[in-house]
């Protein structure tokens, strides 16, 4: 038996707070997830033999350290079934920007093998098998919009209302450990409720507590965010970037945009809005390549693959 293009769809973080640090040196935050329709997609063909096949290549990534291998491999030792599987990987969702990508695809990894595999855990126990590959599993499991707490894995749902968003790639990708481990990132800001949140949802709320780190050691990154305030387009970055992200009230709005900005796809230097504008206006650099106007999910195309 064979599932063929299992969706594992990417996430974004509509703020960020860093509000403690554990004794064992992981952070403590206070986020809200949302799912949007970019999505990588797996495949998985079941094999009697039990090996885990990787059919595709990451480059950088060796199998031994591929999220989707260990999730298969974690969930074999956990239930102790012989089956194996052939998994294929369509990457749709860039490496080192902040998405969840890897993170996606564990999970989806995780709910579907339970699938082929006839394992029958639950959604708590596939959270619970998921958080060690990663603090964003478990969200991903879990398949709702989401108020986390903890370390990712204290997740409330949350009823967001409709939104669209345009993520775009800054020229760089950042590696999520340097941020956690820099000296001067934020590690202490003020627990907020989730009604805090609910009062201002989407871009009204709150910040990412990761911007300041990773602009100063990725100055890139900064000026492409001055550049598109340049253009009116406010954005914010989405975990520990490098990707950005603008919201919009329908898709529509969002492709709109998306049409705007694909002038100055790439562009290194521009004075101005634009290239006709006075010479007494300020330089802003632009570099970016989008990604895709995306629509706001509010729950997970899965969740339904898990009975309880």
């Amino acid at each position: 038996m064979t599932l063929y293009d299992v969706p594992a769809p990417a996430k974004l973080n509509l703020f960020l707070h860093i509000v403690g640090r554990r004794a064992d040196g992981y952070h403590l935050l206070q986020s809200v997830f949302r799912f949007i329709d970019l999505c990588d997609t797996l495949s998985f063909e079941a094999r009697a033999d039990g090996a885990i096949e990787r059919a595709y290549e990451l480059p950088g990534v060796a199998p031994e350290q591929d999220l989707v291998v260990r999730a298969a491999r974690a969930l074999q030792a956990a239930t102790g079934t012989k089956q194996g599987a052939r998994i294929g990987l369509d990457k749709r969702i860039p490496q080192g920007g902040g998405l969840g990508g890897g993170s996606s695809d564990a999970a989806t990894t995780l709910i579907a093998l339970n699938r082929l595999w006839g394992c029958g855990l639950s959604r708590r126990e596939l959270m619970a098998l998921g958080l060690p590959l990663g603090a964003d599993v478990p969200v991903f499991i879990f398949g709702q919009s989401a108020f986390a707490q903890g370390v990712g894995e204290d997740l409330q749902a949350v009823a967001l209302p409709p939104a669209a968003y345009l993520v775009l790639q800054p020229e760089a990708s950042v590696p999520t450990a340097e941020i956690f481990s820099a000296p001067d990132l934020t590690r202490d800001s003020k627990h907020v409720r989730i009604t805090d949140f609910l009062a201002l949802p989407n871009f009204g709320f709150g910040r990412n507590d990761m911007e300041a780190v990773v602009f100063r050691l990725y100055p890139q990154i900064e000026a492409c965010v001055r550049g598109l305030a340049g253009l009116g387009i406010r954005v914010r970055m989405s975990g520990s970037g490098a990707c950005l992200f603008a919201e919009y009230p329908t898709l529509s709005a969002a492709r709109e945009a998306e049409g705007v900005l694909a002038k100055f796809e790439n562009t290194a230097t521009m004075r101005g809005a634009d290239k006709t504008v006075s010479e007494t206006q300020p330089e802003f650099q632009l570099g970016f390549r989008l990604i895709k106007a995306c629509a706001g999910l509010n729950e997970h195309p899965l969740r339904s693959w898990i009975a309880s």
